[in-house]
């Protein structure tokens, strides 16, 4: 019988524990829609947005979600700097 281990802790990994929705959420907060559009030039940000039809879309879109993921560091990076 085999053991099931525990993941590594990643306490130096910014995304650890963050979920998508969360991601969004406060990308949203911080830029809005127009901006995001802009940003990450893809339809869900730009035609009607919203958080549900956007984690829609990046759930099935590993690219996309890259970009949102990449986004949020950057934010994260720029508020920490500004404070």
């Amino acid at each position: 019988m085999s053991q099931v281990s525990e993941p590594p802790a990643q306490p130096r990994n910014p995304l650890h524990g963050v979920t998508l929705e969360r991601m969004l959420t406060e990308l949203h907060a911080c830029y809005g829609w127009e901006d995001l559009g802009r940003r990450i030039p893809i339809r869900c940000f730009s035609f009607e947005p919203s958080v549900r039809s956007s984690l829609k879309f990046l759930r099935k879109t590993p690219w996309a979600r890259e970009k949102v993921e990449s986004l949020y560091l950057f934010m994260l990076r720029e508020m920490r700097r500004h404070q």
